[in-house]
């Protein structure tokens, strides 16, 4: 996984990779390795404020609310803390979820309590001529934003096929796969597809000159 060239790349933006198809990936993915070294999207409060933006979590208005009220705050700190724990317990999770096991009672009971903590709301809006609801929730304090990512993990461990959610063939990046053969390899085509596609061409021509050689 890499981000070269200055060549604008759709599957990032403000600084953040969204390949995962689904708020719960694109979450364990804001720390990809990228030249054999971990990096951390997620150092402060300020990139997490980003990050739930740059993902639709949350409005302008309310980012810069937060960011106003809490940014440099120690309990600002503690929550940035806590959702990068909350982050490697779930990618330990899908990692096992992936190979078929199953969820871990003490990660259940965590995303309940979450849950119940900091619960997503339901209202009703216009749709044209009808009505639908959404879910939403209201951030006034930093623990406020578990309340998504929560909401979203369950609804990935609850309504989303296992077999349709990877690892990337080529880096640490996850991503569900909703295309219609469900044969999807790679995070991206960008970022890893082409450079999988390259390698293997080279690999040919390298047998092909061993062959000629012959």
């Amino acid at each position: 996984m890499g981000k070269t060239g200055s060549k604008p790349n759709s599957d990032w933006k403000d600084g953040f990779l969204f390949v995962g198809n689904h708020p719960a990936l694109d979450f364990v993915n804001t720390r990809p390795v990228q030249d054999d070294q971990a990096l951390e999207l997620l150092p402060d409060f300020n990139a997490v404020l980003r990050w739930f933006q740059a993902a639709g979590l949350l409005s302008r208005s309310a980012t810069e609310d937060l960011q106003r009220r809490w940014e440099g705050s120690a309990r600002a700190q503690r929550a940035t803390d806590s959702l990068r724990t909350l982050r490697e317990k779930l990618r330990n999770e899908i990692l096992s979820w992936e190979e078929g096991g199953t969820l871990q009672r003490a990660t259940l009971e965590e995303l309940n309590r979450l849950m119940a903590q900091r619960p997503m709301r339901t209202r009703l809006k216009a749709a044209g001529l009808r009505a639908a609801t959404e879910l939403y929730f209201e951030a006034h304090e930093p623990e406020d934003l578990f309340a998504p990512l929560a909401h979203s993990a369950t609804s990935l461990f609850a309504n989303v096929d296992w077999k349709r959610v990877r690892k990337c063939a080529q880096c640490v990046l996850h991503f569900h796969d909703t295309s219609k053969k469900g044969t999807r390899r790679w995070c991206s085509m960008q970022l890893c597809g082409n450079r999988h596609k390259v390698a293997a061409y080279a690999a040919r021509q390298r047998r092909k000159h061993r062959r000629t050689k012959a």
